[in-house]
């Protein structure tokens, strides 16, 4: 194949990969929504899809320079942002065919809006919408950016890049730690600081939902791993596959030890344990084997699942679960790679149960160590800062309320008898009186605040 055809190529998988990691937010949006009570879930939604806009803002300023820019002094600590302000130098076609600047800037965008899209996991239901709009350009720029450029940004050309990755030479295949264990640990770290919800066990208002998104969010997956492989190759299906087999094992993972520890297997169980899967072969993808990618997914569900068993007796409240899915899930994937990474995929690393070098060992828990450390500490240093200045959560009477009608003054759904919905200022309808006399027109009904 000529190689602008062969460029072209790679081009068109990673544009409909775009399109794939794109689909996740709405995923996202609707697998939190369909798991906070009825009276947040408007809320939760927007809270996790207004990241997308918020990154996008920050990424063409100057995040894309603070990720994969040219590190400061060579230290491998942050990214030079001089020559990506704005991204208008980089606006000239280099004749390639592939994939360009711009188009990475895109793609970056969305992995660091989903990022800090899972830390809502720890607010929902309590915090100002204000607020989160205040903390999640903060946490960008002072936490994940500078992850994402130890992770990420790999030396080349004269150009130095961060230092887990060329440094220390830890193995991420696709972000298990500057997405997933930085995401779960910040979301631990917020729920810390606001403080346990008032109803904090609240049924989820609409498991199908939830059942969706999360499906949504496995398809999404296939692009967000599938892209990482930079083309259209023979590694991308190999990542494609391992994808697919981990989510899979997730499920059956996740449901055994909810059956053995509750007695039952449920539904929100099942798309938790795919979800946990796909957390867990995230960084280990072209490490593993079919077999070796099942183990993962298996192994990483039932982790979480065991877990989460305990959740009722842990008294810091995160949510909807982003420590235990995320943090926790990818710090399983990433020992997966220590533990039984085979030579004959993609990546070539041997784990050291088929005699592969310890050293291994000691990257990937420098990895784990840096990453959640800092994620946390400076998590923990910015919500408790923003709660001195602006307080970060909503009063009492609010969140008894409900987030929705208060803030937002919409509600997700009109229940009367269950008192759910007619946010003040908005007028409902019953329906027409059946009979001779009736008009067909709706009649006005008081407004419940």
């Amino acid at each position: 194949m000529e190689p602008i055809l062969a460029a072209n190529a790679d081009l068109a998988w990673m544009l409909a990969a775009f399109v794939f990691v794109l689909l996740m937010f709405p995923g996202l949006a609707l697998y939190y929504g369909g798991m906070v009570g009825s009276r947040n879930v408007l809320n939760m939604m927007t809270m996790v899809m207004v990241t997308l806009g918020i990154t996008s803002v920050l990424y063409v300023l100057y995040g894309y320079g603070l990720v994969s820019g040219p590190s400061v002094n060579d230290w491998g600590i942050i990214g030079n942002p001089m020559d990506y302000i704005g991204l208008g130098s980089n606006m000239a076609d280099d004749g390639s065919g592939s994939t360009q600047v711009l188009y990475f800037a895109a793609w970056f965008i969305l992995f660091a809006a989903i990022t800090i899209a899972i830390v809502a996991s720890g607010a929902a239901g309590r915090m100002k919408f204000s607020a989160w709009l205040v903390f999640a350009p903060i946490w960008l720029t002072l936490v994940y950016f500078p992850v994402a450029h130890w992770v990420f940004a790999a030396d080349g050309d004269g150009i130095s890049g961060g230092f887990l990755l060329n440094d220390i030479g830890i193995h991420d295949y696709a972000g298990g730690t500057a997405v997933h264990m930085n995401s779960g640990v910040a979301a631990l770290a917020l729920a810390m600081v606001l403080g346990a919800r008032r109803k904090r066990m609240e049924r989820p208002n609409n498991v199908p939902m939830a059942l969706l998104g999360g499906g949504i969010l496995w398809f999404g997956w296939f692009g967000f791993n599938g892209s990482c492989a930079l083309g259209a190759s023979f590694l991308t299906q190999v990542v494609i596959l391992n994808t697919l087999l981990a989510g899979s094992a997730g499920m059956i993972g996740f449901c055994l030890i909810e059956k053995w520890r509750e007695g039952h297997a449920t539904s929100l169980g099942l798309i938790t344990g795919a979800v946990a899967g796909l957390v867990g072969i995230t960084p280990a993808a072209n490490t593993m084997t079919p077999l070796g990618a099942l183990g993962v997914g298996l192994l990483a569900a039932a982790v979480v699942a065991l877990l989460l068993s305990f959740k009722s007796k842990f008294k810091v409240d995160d949510t909807l679960d982003a420590f235990a899915v995320h943090g926790v899930g990818g710090i399983v994937g990433t020992l997966c790679i220590v533990l039984f990474a085979s030579e004959s995929a993609p990546a070539g690393v041997q784990g050291i149960l088929f005699g592969g070098d310890i050293g291994i060992l000691w990257k990937e828990l420098a990895g784990i160590v840096i990453t959640c450390t800092y994620s946390f500490v400076m998590t923990w240093l910015i919500a408790k800062g923003l709660d001195k200045v602006m307080t970060l959560r909503v009063d009492e009477e609010t969140e008894m309320t409900g987030l929705d009608s208060t803030v937002h003054a919409e509600t997700a759904y009109e229940i009367p008898a269950a008192g759910v919905g007619h946010a003040p200022g908005l007028v409902a309808t019953v329906p027409p009186k059946v009979g001779p006399a009736s008009t067909g027109a709706a009649e006005p009904m008081p407004v419940s605040t």
